[in-house]
């Protein structure tokens, strides 16, 4: 009984000027491909919809290929595990699902906050943190990926920016709220949370779209640009809660110590609380400066006319 051949699914897809062909076989031995004027060849020892077979195809093209355009053709990309498609469709679908879940993280922030400043007014400002703290802390928290994702390579986006971002918002969150009962019923916690997840709510569904080669033109002009407003008013509100934390943290002494003997002087924490709003607005200027870079590289400057 003669062999059977046996042909792989092949999926077809074109764009412009280019034509992409993906041949489903994993565990890929002895790939033989060749094209002959019209006509592509393709034999290949593979795990494919019969088993673990050889399978082969011949898919005749309409004109002849010429040479350059051969090179052109990467020849063809199989399907297998631990391919650069795969990892890059693993890339994707990791970040799309991480800016999912801060975006509904944010969103639901946002809108919890929005909803009881109708209802309630001005008292809404002084329950905020027992209100939606915990899920800011697991925000937060979970945005420490980003910087792990640029460090490591994930992201093209610099560390520096990132982590600026990170350390900044955390030594709010963690620090001047959440270990100081006294801080939390203030208003000004209302006013850097909302400064908060208005950016991201903003921001996270850019890179989702992103992830996907999707662009809304509205939500790529609103990503680059309510930062501008935002981000010093988040500085500034942050600047206030430090401020009003310095007297409660001189009057509870916490986080404060002495140093040893023979030298025996009181640290204070305020101390270090008047260094961090130094670094506060150096990195306000750090990702500012990062973020209008990134501005004026999506929109570009407009040209002046020369009389």
């Amino acid at each position: 009984m003669e062999n059977q051949v046996l042909t792989p699914h092949v999926y077809w897809a074109q764009r412009h000027h280019e034509l992409y062909l993906r041949v489903e076989l994993s565990d890929v031995q002895n790939p033989a491909i060749s094209i002959t004027e019209n006509v592509l060849h393709f034999k290949a020892q593979g795990h494919g919809a019969k088993g673990d077979n050889v399978y082969e195809f011949h898919l005749e093209f309409l004109d002849l290929v010429k040479p350059e355009e051969e090179e052109q053709l990467n020849k063809l990309r199989l399907e297998s595990q631990g391919s650069p498609e795969t990892l890059t469709s693993l890339k994707k679908g990791y970040l799309f699902m991480y800016n999912l879940v801060q975006f509904l993280g944010f969103s639901w922030i946002f809108v919890n906050m929005t909803v009881r400043f109708f209802i309630l007014g001005k008292e809404s400002f002084y329950d905020t943190f027992h209100t939606v703290a915990d899920m800011m802390y697991f925000c937060q928290m979970l945005a420490a990926v980003e910087s792990i994702n640029a460090a490591i390579g994930v992201t093209k986006s610099p560390v520096v920016p990132s982590l600026f971002q990170l350390l900044g918002r955390n030594f709010i969150l963690f620090i001047i709220f959440g270990t100081m009962e006294e801080m939390q019923n203030k208003a000004v916690v209302f006013f850097v949370f909302y400064i908060w997840s208005t950016v991201e709510i903003f921001r996270y569904p850019f890179y989702m779209l992103s992830c996907i080669d999707m662009d809304w033109k509205v939500l790529t002009w609103l990503r680059y640009t309510v930062w501008i407003p935002l981000y010093p008013m988040g500085c500034l509100a942050e600047a206030v809660s430090v401020i009003q934390s310095i007297p409660v943290f001189n009057e509870t002494g916490r986080f404060s110590f002495t140093l040893p003997y023979p030298v025996k002087i009181k640290v204070r924490f305020s101390f270090f609380l008047q260094i961090y709003l130094i670094l506060l607005f150096l990195g306000l200027y750090v990702n500012f400066r990062y973020l209008y870079k990134q501005r004026r590289r999506r929109f570009g400057q407009k040209k002046k006319k020369i009389h």
